[in-house]
């Protein structure tokens, strides 16, 4: 069990630690009284910026709730949000593939921070694929999200320093929620019996969760949904299933649902039975102005999902409920 005594430790580690070397050249001053806007990619992202920025800056988000990321490209209202924009945020690590260039020739005028790849330790943390692929999708480790946490604020303190305490208070706050998620997420996958922690979805989108809390994970499509399955990957899986006996698979809200449903029906001809444990977010967070629509309400969502499909036991309340249960 984590305990949060040490909340302020941890604080000061993940500031340090946060880095962007796009923020320590930065053109431009932000105002004296009133806010700046920032812009960010992912709404996993904007939502990060705005629990630091706060008042202080108004944080405008690109991609809209259950689009794809990996295929999504800048519209030309985009790219006027990205120049209008004092500092950019987005993933990085090529989540926001067809945006590269966009983002590249942002970067030569205004901070431009990958919360991402932001921060030291980078190359032991992150998840390496086949080739010069690694894992963008962070943010499905609790722990790894507040790594990027201390980005962005490191990033919005060297933009706008008169503030840093305003920024160094927020990420606080906000770094002990996280904490307290994580244990939450620990404690819920812990009630999935051993032998039933097999996250099948419709991408490879769950690696860094997996390794976090203790998961086996296969993904119908690899870490970007550009990858199209074969019928030898369906085939392949539907093997999985049947051998492991494996009571429920997960879409996705921003992924298409086909290739799901057909690992269903490849199952159910070799006669065994497997259901659609529900919908679970990836690359996208739920509506905007609903708890889904935030990263804490996304994981809360996802893991109380993944167990109850599995055989585990949600708390009442899911982490909500729980978290005012805990001092």
């Amino acid at each position: 069990m984590i305990h949060w005594i040490n909340r302020s430790l941890t604080l000061i580690l993940c500031l340090f630690l946060g880095s962007c070397k796009e923020a320590l050249d930065v053109s431009g001053k932000p105002p004296a009284s009133g806010s700046y806007r920032i812009t960010a990619t992912t709404g996993m992202v904007a939502d990060l910026v705005r629990q630091v920025a706060g008042e202080r800056a108004q944080v405008d988000g690109i991609v809209a709730e259950g689009v794809d990321p990996h295929l999504y490209a800048a519209t030309t209202s985009d790219v006027k949000a990205l120049r209008n924009g004092d500092v950019i945020f987005y993933n990085g690590l090529n989540l926001e593939g067809k945006m590269t260039a966009v983002l590249a020739k942002m970067a030569e005028r205004k901070p431009v921070c990958a919360v991402a790849e932001a921060f030291e330790g980078f190359d032991e943390y992150a998840i390496k694929a086949t080739g010069s692929q690694i894992d963008p999708h962070i943010w499905m480790d609790v722990a790894g999200w507040m790594r990027a946490l201390g980005a962005v604020s490191k990033t919005l303190n060297s933009y706008d320093p008169s503030f840093g305490a305003h920024y160094a208070k927020r990420t606080d706050s906000y770094l002990a929620i996280l904490g307290r998620l994580d244990e939450y997420v620990r404690e819920v996958v812990q009630t999935i019996p051993l032998e039933q922690r097999v996250l099948v979805t419709a991408h490879d989108a769950f690696g860094y969760m997996a390794r976090a809390y203790g998961f086996e994970v296969r993904g119908v499509q690899g870490l970007s949904t550009e990858a199209k399955p074969g019928l030898k990957d369906i085939e392949v899986l539907v093997d999985f299933l049947v051998e492991r006996k494996i009571p429920a698979v997960f879409v996705e809200s921003s992924v298409s649902r086909k290739s799901v449903e057909a690992l269903i029906e490849g199952a159910k001809a070799q006669g065994h039975r497997v259901v659609i444990g529900g919908q679970l977010f990836s690359d996208s967070m739920g509506p905007g102005g609903t708890y889904e629509g935030t990263y804490v309400g996304m994981m809360d969502h996802n893991v109380n999902t993944i167990a109850s499909a599995l055989g585990g036991a949600v708390p009442d309340g899911g982490f909500r409920k729980w978290s005012e249960s805990k001092p």
